[in-house]
């Protein structure tokens, strides 16, 4: 049996619009949504800002009701057996809120472990062994108020485990976080996988989804574009090599002329430090180098490389990129 079952999942939410003649307006969150996890699985879910990964997490997590479909996580309603659900699950969303600061990280441990009515001799025992598995048993006596956000967020994962729940859902874990830290949460996330936990992970880090799971939904406008192993994503831009040019100076009034060139697939400059990164994707590879070159005359221009695409570059071509 799978550990999560959707289908046609759809959320539709209402609101108001206008200042002085107010209507009411349906946005869907979610639209259609099917696919299943497979126990022992890290899945992952990818897809842009508002493209509706935390609205699927939460209704997977009991918080949200679907407006229609059907989900079943592990062989119980997420409407109809909400109550015995939940008791079932972990879930984080990403962020510093939900834990005491003035309190101890063992204290905040203890606190909610009298909340899940976790019995004091296992929690006794049980947390100093989470302490440790995310790496805070040397902290586990101080302040929360002294964590960094990294240890905040593996903090959350230790709380969560306390009623060792074989199921978690993670959205988004290390949104926020420095690079060391974001490395410590993506090493006790595989390490739960490892342990044997079906883990559901919402990223919209590319690296992050290739790095930790076993399949990857892509997400776009609350519908799924694709769902597939990180190595078949990539597989679809296959035919495609990504040129990368380092600019110093403004690109953005190049982008629609190179836009328009029958060679090139999709095309778009990331601010790295002081200076822009122009990535485009083309089926030429190394032969529409200078055709690029030529485009960027008066600009000034540093390294020029040719590379593989990867699973940043499949998830470009599938949710539009700056087509």
């Amino acid at each position: 049996m799978p550990a999560i079952e959707v289908e046609h999942l759809r959320r539709v939410y209402r609101t108001t619009i206008g200042v002085v003649r107010r209507r009411a307006k349906e946005v869907v969150a979610v639209d259609d949504l099917s696919f299943s996890v497979e126990p022992g699985e890290l899945f992952g879910i990818l897809g842009p800002n508002g493209a509706g990964k935390t609205t699927t997490v939460k209704m997977l997590t009991t918080l949200l009701i679907p407006t229609s479909g059907t989900a079943r996580v592990l062989g119980l309603d997420v409407v109809r057996d909400a109550e015995a659900l939940r008791s079932r699950i972990g879930f984080i969303f990403g962020g510093e809120r939900g834990l005491y600061w003035r309190l101890s990280g063992a204290d905040n441990l203890r606190y909610f472990a009298s909340l899940y009515h976790v019995d004091p001799a296992v929690s006794k025992r049980r947390i100093p062994e989470l302490l440790d598995l995310v790496g805070l048993g040397d902290r586990a006596n101080e302040k929360v108020e002294g964590y960094s956000r990294g240890m905040k967020q593996r903090l959350h994962i230790a709380r969560t485990l306390l009623h060792d729940p074989p199921l978690l859902f993670l959205d988004e874990p290390t949104i926020g976080l420095d690079p060391v830290g974001a490395r410590e949460m993506r090493q006790v996330v595989g390490g739960l996988q490892a342990a044997g936990k079906t883990i559901l992970l919402t990223t919209h880090y590319m690296f992050e989804a290739d790095s930790l799971c076993q399949r990857v939904a892509v997400i776009d406008r609350g519908r799924l574009v694709a769902l597939d192993t990180p190595q078949g994503l990539k597989a679809l831009v296959r035919d495609l090599s990504v040129i990368e040019i380092e600019l110093f100076g403004a690109a953005d009034e190049i982008l629609e002329r190179i836009r328009g060139r029958s060679y090139v697939d999709s095309v778009a400059v990331e601010e790295v430090e002081q200076r822009q990164l122009l990535l485009v994707q083309t089926g030429r590879g190394a032969e529409a180098v200078q055709d690029v070159l030529s485009e960027l005359d008066g600009l000034r221009i540093g390294k020029v490389t040719v590379r593989e695409p990867t699973l940043e570059d499949a998830y470009v071509r599938l949710v539009g990129g700056g087509r």
